[in-house]
């Protein structure tokens, strides 16, 4: 009872997350975008690299909260030792990797906008951002390595059982 209600907190939790990710997508990286092109003309070139470099992020971000929530429900399954679980945080893995990638090749528009507005502190931000999937994916890879190494040891005691 005590695991299922922490379960749901995390899953509660997960919705939040993607509807404040959501509602970011809808209505401020336009205005984001948008902004730029009105407070530095001469960067109104970069309204659609950001919109789509944002969206393009959106979309790993968005999947690993899907494989988060599934895990959760592996969890609550009491199936949480299997090769479902290992291949949820192998999806979540690849996911923060990607969008560790995709932050890292948008560097270039962040350097223009911290340029133009002379805030240096705008990069620093720009490499934390890509920072961030990069620990959820070193985190997600231990933890797929350690229940991989548990599901073995568990089955071989299955196997001289």
């Amino acid at each position: 009872m005590i695991k299922q209600a922490s379960t749901l907190f995390l899953k509660v939790t997960l919705f939040i997350m993607g509807g404040a990710a959501l509602a970011f997508c809808i209505f401020a990286v336009p205005a984001i975008s948008k902004g730029v092109g009105i407070e530095w003309p001469k960067l109104a070139y970069l309204k659609y690299p950001i919109l789509i470099g944002s969206y393009l992020t959106a979309m790993p971000f968005f999947f690993a909260l899907y494989q988060a929530f599934k895990l959760l429900s592996y969890i609550d399954k009491n199936t949480a030792f299997s090769l479902n679980s290992v291949r949820a945080l192998r999806y979540i893995k690849y996911c923060g990797i990607t969008m560790c990638i995709l932050y890292v090749a948008s560097m270039p528009i962040i350097f223009q906008i911290a340029d133009a507005d002379d805030a240096p502190g705008l990069v620093l931000f720009g490499m934390i951002l890509a920072a961030a999937p990069a620990v959820v994916a070193v985190f997600a890879a231990v933890l797929q390595k350690l229940l991989k190494s548990a599901i073995d040891i568990k089955s071989e005691n299955d196997l001289t059982v």
